[in-house]
């Protein structure tokens, strides 16, 4: 795309940045032979060790963002975000990118144009993890990321971690008040597409240098706890609202079977279990639509997308307990229920974070 984007949709180029080495200059070097558009960099608190390299960085027509101390990524990339926007209010997005040697400027240039096309998507440069050549620490790490990512937060992306990305204009807005000051911020940027921007994937090289003087600011123990602290937070108010739920449900299923015990057949663990399913529906409902997802949904639409889910959960719940008590008849029906209902439980997660709220 080149002076396109510059004559016609600015995109500026950010590239944020802690105790860099010559790759920053090569970078921005092979950038400027195609590209005289906007290239902001952020030093991120490297100190005076590292100012000679921002200073040719700068030369080469680089505005360059200074933090007195070393704030994180995230710190990083918000100011950025908010510098373009108060100055470059015209722009239509912008492009992040590494300066560690990780993306090229084909790379960068592909992403740019994708952002170009199509200015309303979360443009995201992901790598290719089939290489054996990659540390099968990063290969296991992305792929662990991509599944817990997907299943808990209904974000499908083939590449959680990367920093070469196209971030539009309305939804760089968004991002200023999203939380995160280091490396997690790039997680909770893709945890807030949900509902709000969709996402576009460009493939791009995979690098990785095995130079001795090569080196990640990445954290493998304190960054991941952060990122996995995301997860967790978001799981433990579902676990929260469903064990509450369940509790309420379980000791209402058990009143319901005193009240309708009969001797002369399991007729009483059914009608148990839809009647105190109803009355703890209800209450889940209410929980996860404020609480748990915090739907903008309409409640019309959600609650009947809901309802039809317990219905349907309450026959298997029901249909199950009653298989389980008659061929585990040494477990009693409280357990067999417990079990049941946690199977279904992992089940009717994924459902309600995909479908309905």
């Amino acid at each position: 795309m080149g002076d396109r984007a510059m004559n016609e949709k600015i995109i500026p180029i950010v590239i944020p940045s802690y105790e860099p080495d010559e790759r920053l200059i090569l970078l921005i070097e092979k950038i400027r032979k195609s590209f005289s558009g906007i290239i902001i960099i952020v030093d991120d608190g490297s100190g005076e060790k590292y100012k000679h390299l921002f200073d040719i960085v700068h030369k080469l027509d680089c505005t360059i963002l200074t933090h007195a101390v070393n704030l994180g990524k995230g710190r990083a990339l918000k100011n950025a975000f908010n510098f373009v926007l108060h100055y470059y209010p015209e722009a239509i997005g912008v492009i992040t990118a590494d300066s560690d040697g990780q993306h090229t400027w084909e790379d960068i240039q592909r992403c740019m144009d994708a952002l170009y096309n199509a200015p309303e998507r979360l443009i995201l440069g992901c790598r290719k993890f089939l290489n054996r050549d990659i540390p099968w620490k990063s290969r296991f790490g992305n792929e662990l990321t991509r599944k817990v990512c997907g299943f808990l937060c209904n974000v499908k992306v083939s590449d959680t971690q990367t920093g070469l990305r196209g971030i539009p204009k309305q939804f760089m807005e968004k991002l200023m008040n999203v939380p995160g000051e280091r490396f997690e911020f790039e997680t909770n940027m893709l945890i807030e597409t949900q509902g709000i921007v969709k996402i576009d994937e460009i493939p791009i090289q995979t690098i990785y240098d095995s130079k001795e003087n090569h080196k990640t600011h990445f954290d493998p123990i304190r960054d991941s706890i952060k990122i996995y602290r995301i997860f967790g937070r978001i799981f433990t108010r579902y676990i929260i609202s469903s064990l509450s739920s369940s509790v309420l449900d379980l000791l209402l299923f058990v009143w319901f079977c005193n009240l309708f015990h009969s001797e002369k057949g399991m007729l009483h663990i059914g009608v148990s279990t839809v009647m105190a399913r109803i009355f703890s529906a209800v209450y889940n409902y209410l929980i996860n639509y404020k609480f748990v997802f915090a739907s903008k949904k309409r409640i019309k639409v959600s609650s009947g997308k809901y309802f039809v889910l317990v219905f349907f959960q309450m026959i298997a719940s029901a249909l199950l307990v009653m298989w389980g008590v008659k061929v585990l008849p040494f477990i009693s029906e409280v357990m067999v229920k417990m079990m049941i209902d946690t199977i279904l439980f992992f089940i009717s997660y994924k459902i309600q974070r995909s479908f309905i709220f």
